[in-house]
């Protein structure tokens, strides 16, 4: 599975992006909507006990415009994302992101999803910044590339902002901080920002998060080694390292700002 990505300046703009996926033929079971704050069912179109999977399953179904999944009551899960605040998922893929965010739970509900195929772990960090900045993200999954392409279209005709875009918005946003912490060592941040960036980013996917460094330095060098493989003759090792390093006190000061709130 493929996971096909779009920012929205709204919620309202995104429910409109999701029922024009369903009306296109795509299933409700493969669509996700990230929302920030604590989102509920409309009123008039459902009443909900979440007690009662059956409940949450038409929840859902309202939300969405489409069918509920065999667990049903995982599928409408509203969490505290570290460093972003409430956040708001609907969709089978919803939970697994919100956990793989290190999301902790603001109901009752479970953030447990059996659904991790196709799980855009590397794009997470791109997804809190979208949150943080009150847009939505709408993930689709599609089953390869081929089927990738229309819906990327789709989204983009809808008004949505592309996964590269969002990504380079959110460098933007921290780019300056970086460059004066990098100059500060005596290193020119214009012929390292391409490595230095990959570091900074590699150190937010959502496999390495809260965890010691000695626990994740493994899959550093490792990283490190591709690129070196990649990019025969270039100086990657510092700027590199010093990314990576950069990165994770980046999501440490995330999560202490939001304890601090």
């Amino acid at each position: 599975m493929q996971a096909v990505t779009g920012v929205f300046a709204s919620q309202a703009h995104a429910d409109h992006a999701i029922e024009t996926l369903l009306s296109n033929g795509v299933r409700a079971y493969n669509i996700t909507l990230l929302a920030p704050g604590e989102r509920r069912p409309h009123p008039e179109r459902v009443t909900v006990d979440t007690a009662d999977p059956r409940g949450f399953g038409k929840a859902v179904h309202a939300e969405v415009g489409g069918t509920a999944g065999p667990n049903g009551g995982s599928i409408l899960t509203a969490a505290v994302i570290p460093g972003v605040g409430p956040v708001t998922a609907v969709g089978l893929l919803g939970a697994a992101i919100l956990g793989a965010a290190g999301a902790r739970s603001a109901n009752s509900g479970t953030l447990e999803n059996s659904l991790t195929q196709g799980l855009p772990e590397d794009e997470i960090f791109v997804y809190e910044d979208a949150l943080c900045r009150g847009r939505s993200v709408v993930i689709v999954l599609a089953e390869n590339a081929n089927a990738a392409e229309p819906l990327r279209a789709l989204l983009k005709s809808e008004g949505a902002e592309a996964m590269e875009a969002a990504r380079q918005q959110w460098w933007i946003g921290v780019k300056s901080t970086e460059r004066e912490q990098y100059a500060a060592t005596g290193r020119d941040f214009g012929n390292d920002e391409e490595f230095y960036r990959r570091g900074f980013e590699d150190a937010l996917h959502a496999r390495n998060r809260c965890k010691e460094f000695d626990q994740v330095s493994a899959e550093m060098e490792s990283k490190l080694a591709e690129l070196q493989e990649k990019y025969p003759g270039a100086e990657i090792e510092e700027a590199y390292t010093r990314g990576y390093r950069r990165g994770r006190e980046y999501y440490q000061r995330l999560c202490d700002a939001k304890k601090a709130a």
